[in-house]
């Protein structure tokens, strides 16, 4: 003998009706509570068709429920993978964070346009709901980072199942700067980027250095101890080299080996925004290392760039295309291009190379 739910789910719209007709608060929360009930007793087995049913009663009844039974009803089907789709969207845009968070940081149902629509517009309580979420794409951490306080920054670096974009890394490093307990985060983030993570390394306090000598006691040796070293010490670290680096230098150097590499590929990888592949180019061409090559390109100023690039015998253009590349990725104030270009064409490849053969030496000595 088969059962059957208490109420079919298409009944409940007569029962509605006269309750949003002639019914008292008490006795819509009760009708809510019931329908509640019937949808994750059966959530598993109901069809898209009846779901959709679902959907249109609880519209109906949010409508007409006072705040804490909305925030209870949010607290319910937060968690269901099924839970009717338009219900969750109207919570989770609640101005209300006690009715808006549950769902905000559970709901499966919610997908990135939703998320990242919310994180625009609402409050910070919303923003840091989000960032508590199981797994954050970088389309939404980007939000996050740029429109969220300290608290929310701070949940979204410490939340392992977030992506960063590189924009977003961009921002996390600028914000850390003064800010230990952010830059340890940053710094420990394992997909970082190795310019940034250059970049967070040469400014981190002591403070900082000792917390990622601590957690990393591998590698505590290769943890910069004085801040002007930090740059060049952080380069020869195991974690600041990522696995795209590695394949961006391998790429750099087969196309090298094979005649391949020239200004054309260089400036090819500037325009599309691959640090780690122009850095690697323009080290290969100006025959130095690449770790001469990259504490050259961190510099603040631009010259180092335009020491590499005349040494390499290129262009204006392309070294336009660099100095472009470096200014999106740091988020600081853009480089006078004309002021550089004057410059370029005034300094010669001798000058040039006696300045590179002084950073190769500064490079050498502490080593020695």
């Amino acid at each position: 003998m088969s059962s059957k739910p208490e109420t079919a789910p298409e009944s409940l719209l007569d029962e509605l009706q006269t309750t949003l007709a002639h019914g008292t608060v008490a006795r819509r929360v009760e009708t809510l509570r019931r329908v509640t009930d019937l949808f994750i007793n059966g959530s598993v087995n109901y069809s898209d068709q009846q779901i959709v049913l679902f959907d249109d009663v609880f519209q109906c009844l949010l409508e007409h429920i006072e705040n804490s039974a909305r925030a209870l009803l949010a607290n319910r089907l937060a968690p269901i993978e099924t839970a009717p789709p338009q219900t969750i969207r109207t919570l989770a845009f609640d101005d209300l964070i006690e009715v808006a968070g549950p769902v905000l940081t559970l709901s499966p149902r919610l997908d990135d346009d939703t998320l990242i629509e919310t994180a625009r517009s609402k409050s910070q309580a919303h923003l840091l709901a989000i960032s508590n979420r199981r797994t954050l794409s970088g389309a939404v951490t980007d939000v996050l980072v740029l429109r969220g306080n300290d608290e929310v920054i701070q949940s979204a670096v410490n939340n392992p199942g977030a992506e960063f974009t590189e924009r977003g890394f961009t921002r996390l490093v600028s914000r850390a700067e003064g800010d230990d307990n952010l830059s340890t985060c940053v710094g420990l983030r394992p997909n970082i980027p190795r310019h940034l993570y250059l970049k967070l390394v040469a400014k981190a306090s002591d403070t900082v250095r000792q917390r990622l000598e601590a957690a990393n006691p591998q590698q505590a040796k290769e943890i910069p101890i004085a801040v002007k070293e930090a740059t060049r010490r952080a380069r020869s670290a195991p974690a600041a080299v990522t696995p795209d680096t590695t394949i961006a230098h391998a790429l750099v150097k087969s196309l090298y080996q094979d005649g391949r590499l020239d200004e054309f590929q260089l400036a090819a990888f500037a325009e599309a925004g691959k640090f780690d592949e122009t850095n690697a180019s323009l080290a290969a061409l100006a025959n130095v290392s690449v770790s001469i090559a990259e504490n050259m390109m961190i510099e603040t100023r631009a010259e180092g760039v335009m020491i590499l690039a005349k040494v390499s015998g290129l262009s204006w253009s392309t070294v336009r295309s660099i100095i472009n590349l470096r200014d999106e990725i740091s988020g600081g104030e853009p480089t006078d291009l004309q002021a550089c270009k004057d410059t370029y064409e005034r300094l010669r490849p001798s000058t040039a190379q006696q300045v590179l053969r002084f950073h190769r030496m500064q490079q050498s000595a502490p080593a020695a």
